[in-house]
């Protein structure tokens, strides 16, 4: 028996003949299904862009309204301990309750968008920016202190602001730059207790210039850093015998600021975050180890 043969359609291309091959049926149908289902879709959700947004749909569907929706249950079901939050003193908020622990995690989202830009994500800071792991804390590293600070800020314009200014003493001309040469030498060997002439940072110092320099920084840099160089928190005025420098220890840096000075501004987020995020923030900083 032989195979019967496709007709053709009686189309012709160069000798080349079209064979009246339909489709299936049940294709064709499935197709036609899909169509309709598209332009009910299109009709019903949001589908084709415009200059501004997209159609809306019908039905009014919004992935944005969804979001809403269970951020909205959410807060609805964490409003109490919220609200415990918000109303505490941070001071006696206990390790292990449930408001420390729903405020250490608040604090690491509110840490993660709104401080990590500054401080580092694992709050290691940078240049300019302290590290929040240490001990060694500008205005105080009790919870308080540091609840304070984040609701406040650092020399910004709010009334309540941490504050304090360094003169600049090279761009203000209160010092000859021989007499830079010479604080900046002492400033380095303050941190040298065994008087070798290297501080504990591995930097060296001239010891002639630096005693010349113990009686400009007496008369200049005393009544905040102290006769002996240890600094005063409450005034923001650094350390000077340790390792630690929020923008560097080497003898360029150190001139640097004492030529045009440093002024770090911190935001009042007081002023953006309500009452529990800061309260959150503080408690969360104070858990990572540093402070007191």
């Amino acid at each position: 028996m032989s195979k019967k043969e496709v007709e053709t359609t009686g189309h012709s291309w160069d000798g080349i003949e079209e064979y009246n091959n339909p489709l299936p049926r049940w294709w064709l149908i499935i197709w036609y299904i899909c169509i309709i289902w598209g332009i009910g879709y299109s009709i019903a959700m949001p589908a084709w862009p415009m200059i501004k947004g997209a159609t809306a749909g019908v039905l009014g569907w919004s992935t944005r309204a969804q979001v809403a929706e269970k951020i909205a249950s959410f807060e609805e079901m964490n409003a109490g301990v919220e609200a415990e939050l918000a109303a505490a003193d941070v001071t006696e908020v206990m390790p292990g309750s449930d408001v420390y622990n729903y405020a250490v995690n608040m604090g690491a989202s509110v840490f993660r968008a709104n401080c990590s830009q500054c401080h580092g994500s694992g709050a290691q800071g940078n240049v300019g920016y302290p590290t929040l792991l240490d001990n060694d804390w500008l205005w105080g590293g009790t919870i308080d202190e540091i609840a304070y600070t984040v609701q406040h800020g650092v020399r910004n314009e709010t009334d309540d602001a941490r504050y304090s200014e360094m003169p600049k003493f090279g761009v203000d001309e209160l010092l000859e730059p021989e007499q830079i040469n010479q604080v900046v030498e002492f400033v380095m060997s303050l941190s040298d207790p065994d008087g070798d002439g290297t501080n504990i940072s591995g930097h060296s110092y001239d010891a002639a210039l630096a005693s010349e320099g113990a009686v400009v920084f007496e008369e200049n840099c005393a009544s905040c850093h102290g006769e002996d160089g240890t600094g005063d928190i409450y005034q923001g005025a650094p350390n000077l015998t340790d390792a630690i420098w929020l923008y560097g220890g080497n003898r360029d840096t150190i001139h640097e600021t004492v030529t045009y000075a440093r002024f770090g501004v911190m935001p009042a987020w007081g002023l953006r975050l309500s009452q529990a995020e800061v309260n959150a923030a503080a408690l969360y900083v104070h858990q990572l180890g540093g402070g007191q």
